[in-house]
């Protein structure tokens, strides 16, 4: 394929690899929160919004820190541009440096992201718990919880430039969208 995919097609592509709904909803909702991002922020938007329905393909067959990974290599034999595939890699919290990527025993490779286009998706993913539009604080806390401060730390820098870039504090989006955003692409299939 070699191009980006549609929205119709990102959505296939997680059915036919077996993510269950309540997967393909969250993804449904990082789009919509990256989508909003988008509207203030400038980046490549057709790759925001794939990268963005795509991030979680890997958690159609694993639900670890793994699951970056997992759908990066789904993304290459699915013959995804490098750019999404990059996007799926590195959209864990905002990275994971290499200290990160050897205690918890990932394949040796690059997860930090570092154009605007990983960076939105990630922090979308961030700003998504399960199907709800969450402030930062949220992804903050569960990070702080399980002692992974640099990680934490990484999430708090990555809020901060982006809301720059969007002229306000991100955490705004949840009052922009709702908490539950409407999800058209979702509803044609569910």
């Amino acid at each position: 394929m070699s191009r980006i995919p549609s929205d119709r097609e990102c959505v296939e592509y997680l059915i036919a690899e077996g993510c269950k709904k309540r997967v393909v909803i969250h993804c449904c909702t990082v789009r919509a929160v990256a989508e909003q991002m988008l509207t203030k922020i400038d980046a490549n938007r057709d790759l925001v919004i794939a990268g963005a329905l795509l991030h979680d393909i890997g958690r159609s067959v694993d639900h670890s820190i793994m699951h970056a990974y997992v759908g990066s290599q789904i993304a290459e034999r699915l013959d995804l541009p490098v750019e999404l595939v990059d996007i799926i890699r590195k959209h864990t919290g905002a990275g994971l440096d290499e200290r990160d990527v050897v205690e918890l025993g990932l394949p040796k490779a690059d997860y930090m992201p570092r154009t605007i286009e990983e960076k939105l998706v990630a922090h979308a993913d961030n700003l998504v718990s399960d199907n709800r539009v969450v402030p930062h604080g949220h992804s903050v806390n569960k990070l702080v919880s399980k002692g992974a401060f640099s990680g934490a730390d990484r999430v708090e820098l990555l809020h901060i430039e982006l809301s720059d870039l969007y002229g306000k504090d991100l955490d705004c989006i949840q009052q922009e969208i709702g908490e539950y955003p409407k999800l058209k692409i979702c509803d044609e299939y569910f």
